[in-house]
């Protein structure tokens, strides 16, 4: 009986064992064949973080020293598509740029200055914060000198900012251009004439923000009448977002036309944008806004451990009453981007490896390891710096406005340009792009790209791309991406764009300056205003002191005020992020 069982075990047994070996031998070969048609785990996902790690969007700034990349995440990045998305001629542009064209002339009820320019009436404004605040400053000047029928003197810039340039207004702007191409629509002049030979004392004072045309005839006009030279200090966005439809195009010409920059810094912008070009067809120009001091105020974590802690602290001890809330100014949209994020939404957005990106952007936040995931995902980036001799950059290396002003003119002609925040040359780049044929102009969705970039571990890199795409929609300087009078001015100039309607397309012009202000008539449907009248001392009351003029309404925007972020107490904060 024990033999029959031994020998019905011995018998068994290898026919037990040969029936796992065979499916173990057809799992392994059904096993090597998926290899070849699987898609790759999560893990190993181009760019995209494990999930098993959970890893922070900002991990690769490692806690050493904010910026540099570990072997494994360089690893990560090198796996993203080399190609990006199909090259798409969206990413360049929209096809239907050529229906729009830029439109500022005045109507026929706009009266030449020569008419309305009252005699022995001075405007003088000091303008406030970096080159792009300062702008936006010269631009409203104009327009308040003709509220007021003023003769305007050419501004004076801001010596004493956070920057300490001591550039004059001749030095960044064509003076004589300036106040040719203006001759009609505003007097203006280089100095504040004698009377007698000497030279009169103004009268100081600072008119409310977002002030009104009615607003500068209550408050300023009084004290104009009575005084005869009127100087107007801090002058950044003192007049009103919006105003009657002459008033708008007046802006335009100002900023679209008048203000050229002087030729020196415009031939060696020019160099730069050439020496892009010989690189590339097509190119990215970014402003990265990842400054130490940005970042400071931003209050936001960016991965660079205790050191970035502890060095961006000791920068936000000059502001009192800045109380950072990391999670919640990143999950509100306030963050910049890191480099590695913008260059993940761009190679999101379909934009190749081997496209060339200028980088317009003032000192880094950790230098070159900052850069560096961005470099990997995309090697072709540059600089001013880079692409330029220390002695052509000499006459201008030393002046801040001047090097923003050559970072401003390659933005400008870029194929491409993308702004990692909401300040000044973003805004004003933004609205001269619009302008002049709608050029690709990119603004990060920060607000709803944070979660993306939170959880990018967790989708495949083409639902990643997907989703980017999903949320930048109005976010990409699209025609009518914005409703008119929505936001500022500067950035969306909609009364100075209009609509083709014979259905030709738009020639190009030989110079932006000719594009306007020699083309005659506006093809656009204009809004006629009433010209603004001339005023007498007999028409207008003249107050003891302009204070005690009547507070006008002011129209607030549904963005955000910079007042509300910034208050009256921290001044040199405002000139950090203006710009």
């Amino acid at each position: 009986m024990v033999q029959s069982r031994r020998r019905g075990g011995n018998y068994r047994c290898p026919r037990r064992a040969a029936l796992p070996a065979a499916a173990l031998l057809l799992f392994l070969l059904a096993a090597v064949a998926l290899l070849y048609v699987s898609p790759p785990p999560l893990a190993d996902h181009p760019v995209v973080a494990s999930s098993r790690r959970r890893r922070s969007p900002h991990a690769l700034l490692n806690s050493s020293g904010g910026g540099g990349m570990e072997e494994s995440e360089r690893r990560e990045i090198s796996r993203a598509p080399t190609n990006g998305s199909a090259v798409r001629d969206d990413l360049w542009g929209s096809k239907l740029a050529s229906k729009f064209y830029g439109c500022s002339n005045s109507s026929s009820k706009f009266l030449d200055s020569n008419i309305t320019t009252q005699p022995d009436h001075y405007l003088m404004i000091v303008t406030s914060g970096g080159l792009n605040q300062q702008r936006t400053g010269i631009i409203d000047a104009v327009v308040a000198a003709r509220i007021l029928n003023a003769t305007l003197v050419v501004p004076k810039l801001d010596q004493a900012s956070f920057w300490k340039d001591s550039s004059n207004f001749s030095d960044i702007f064509d003076t004589n251009w300036f106040i040719s191409s203006l001759s009609k629509d505003v007097k203006i002049v280089k100095e504040l004439p004698h009377v007698g030979g000497k030279l009169r004392a103004p009268h100081r004072m600072r008119v409310p923000r977002k002030c009104t045309e009615r607003c500068y005839l209550n408050r300023v006009l009084p004290a104009l009448l009575k005084k005869h030279v009127i100087r107007l200090t801090k002058f950044d966005y003192r007049l009103a977002n919006r105003l009657q439809t002459d008033l708008q195009k007046l802006r335009c010409r100002v900023n679209y036309h008048a203000l050229r920059f002087t030729a020196p810094i415009q031939e060696m912008g020019e160099k730069l944008i050439q020496r892009m070009r010989e690189r590339s067809k097509y190119f990215i120009a970014l402003h990265l806004r990842f400054e130490p001091d940005m970042l400071a105020f931003s209050g936001c974590y960016y991965g660079g451990g205790e050191k970035e802690r502890r060095e961006l602290g000791a920068i936000r001890k000059r502001w009192k009453g800045l109380h950072p809330n990391p999670e919640k100014g990143r999950r509100q949209g306030r963050c910049p981007l890191t480099p590695e994020e913008v260059g993940l939404m761009l190679r999101a957005l379909g934009y190749r490896k081997d496209v060339h990106i200028y980088v317009a952007s003032g000192e880094i936040y950790g230098g070159a390891r900052t850069l560096a995931p961005l470099k990997a995902l995309f090697p072709n980036l540059h600089t001013k710096e880079t692409i330029s001799s220390k002695e052509e950059l000499a006459p201008f290396s030393k002046y801040s406005s001047r090097m923003a002003a050559l970072d401003f003119i390659v933005c400008d002609e870029s194929d491409a340009f993308v702004a990692n925040n909401n300040g000044n040359m973003a805004k004003i780049l933004a609205g001269q792009r619009r302008y002049f044929g709608h050029k690709r102009t990119i603004r990060p969705n920060a607000k709803r790209l944070y979660p993306l970039f939170l959880n990018r571990g967790n989708m495949s890199w083409d639902a990643f791309s997907s989703k980017v795409h999903m949320v930048q929609k109005g976010f990409m300087g699209e025609l009518k991406e914005l409703r008119p009078g929505r936001g500022e001015f500067h950035e969306n100039p909609s009364t100075c764009i209009c609509e083709r309607t014979d259905g030709k397309a738009v020639a190009r012009a030989k110079s932006r300056d000719d594009q306007v202000l020699n083309s005659g008539a506006d093809r656009g449907k204009g809004i006629g205003e009433p010209a603004v009248p001339n005023h007498t001392d007999e028409e207008v009351g003249e107050p003891d002191d302009d204070e005690d003029a009547p507070a006008e309404k002011e129209i607030v925007d549904a963005e955000m005020d910079d007042d509300v972020l910034v208050g009256p107490e921290d001044p040199e904060l405002e000139q950090i992020l203006s710009d």
